[in-house]
Order: C-alpha cells, then structure tokens, then sequence
C-alpha cells in the first residue's frame, strides 16, 4: 500500500483593486510538513488582469510572486523569512494581508504524490 501524504494547499490571488476585493487566481502553495516539501505554482494572465484595472503594475505583481517562489524554496539571498523551516515558510506565505496579493485560508488533503497534486491543483485552480 502506497503512503499518503497530508498536505495543505493555498490558492494565491490577485485583487487588481483591493477595495472592490474581486480577486483573480494566479497560483498555489502545496506544504506537507512530513515531507517538508513546500511548492509555489503560479502563472500571470496579464489580459485577464488588466480587464479588471488598468491601473496595475504587472512586473510588481511577477516580482513579487517570484518573491513568493524564492522563499517557498529557502533562497537565502530573498532575507530572513527565507531561512526559516519549511512549515514556518508556508504560515508566513499564507498569512492574512491586506494587498495586491493575497492568499485563500489553507486547506488539507491526503494524496500518494506530492508533485502531481500540486499540478493538479494549480491545473483545478488556476489555470
């Protein structure tokens, strides 16, 4: 019998106007703390986004999910937050903001294959 895994997932949105808080899904973060193994997927449909604001700095909002993908995998050139464990990395990724970018609540699971649910999920989600 193949091991599960559980995992927790977070869907990462864009709110091209924050005050109307109309949101676009652009990625996700896969966490399983057993396997500390952390995963940001996430894609930028510029044309959907400038739909809803004209007014948005699309190469802030790629620097800034890149920014998301640097610490997700401990780049120690992206700061402090960057060098914490695993499980620390994903509760300061998915905390409660107030931006541009924001993240759903985190949501639990069970799968036999980290990788392929993280696409999966970015496929479901995102795409």
């Amino acid at each position: 019998m193949q091991e599960k895994y559980l995992y927790e997932y977070s869907i990462i949105r864009v709110l091209p106007a924050v005050e109307r808080e109309e949101f676009i899904n652009v990625g996700i973060i896969l966490f399983c703390k057993k396997e500390k193994y952390i995963r940001v997927l996430f894609s930028i449909n510029e044309k959907r986004l400038c739909s809803f604001s004209k007014n948005l700095d699309i190469d802030q909002i790629k620097l800034n999910l890149q920014s998301f993908e640097k610490i997700a995998m401990g780049e120690e050139k992206c700061g402090p937050i960057a060098l914490f464990d695993v499980p620390s990395r994903f509760r300061w990724l998915t905390a409660v903001r107030s931006s541009v970018i924001q993240t759903s609540r985190p949501h639990p699971g069970l799968c036999n294959d980290l990788e392929q649910t993280a696409k999966r999920l970015f496929e479901e989600f995102v795409s």
